[in-house]
């Protein structure tokens, strides 16, 4: 399943990057990987990520994992201006033509 986070940062991109980069293993446990991982060109202080979970447990863990939740604030993500959308199954990926 594939999730997409827009998120308001307070430290700009390279600190939530260091952070994700930090939590590799985090990543693993719970069966996540991003598939992208954007500041918005006009705005480093405003980013899209789009995980896909390998099941729905591992989202949920992901989500209820105070010590990540807690370096994700640490790096500057704004919890409260966060927003998660659950996408379909149906999609498209790296087609170029």
């Amino acid at each position: 399943m594939y999730v997409k986070i827009e998120q308001k940062l307070s430290k700009g991109f390279n600190s939530w990057k260091e952070m994700m980069l930090a939590n590799g293993e985090k990543l693993k446990k719970y069966g996540m990987t991003i598939a992208f991982a954007g500041a918005d060109k006009e705005d480093d202080n405003a980013m899209t990520v789009i995980i896909h979970f390998e099941t729905p447990e591992g989202m949920k863990g992901f989500g209820g994992d105070e010590e990540l939740t807690n370096a994700r604030i640490e790096s500057g993500v704004i919890m409260d201006q966060s927003k998660m959308t659950m996408m379909t199954d149906d999609s498209v990926m790296n087609h170029s033509g």
